[in-house]
């Protein structure tokens, strides 16, 4: 396996985490609970820059939105080298 597929396939796994993330923000669980501290643990530290950047939209997070349009512009800089 290449290095740029095996990039691909991290980046993808990532893009799932993030949907996982924000599905489970719907059911507010506890954060005693070890998977949803383990996602939020792999999503906030890039999830929250992107929020800084974004312009406050009341209660509408749209940053997991941002960050996989972002991943998705890297996937195809990846497959064009």
């Amino acid at each position: 396996m290449s290095l740029i597929r095996l990039i691909d396939q991290l980046l993808v796994i990532y893009v799932y985490i993030i949907i996982i993330r924000a599905v489970m923000s719907w059911f507010s669980p506890s954060y005693d609970n070890p998977i949803y501290r383990f996602v939020i643990s792999l999503t906030e530290p890039i999830l929250s820059r992107i929020r800084r950047i974004l312009p406050s939209l009341g209660g509408l997070d749209l940053s997991p939105i941002v960050l996989i349009f972002l991943i998705g512009l890297l996937r195809n800089f990846l497959f064009r080298i």
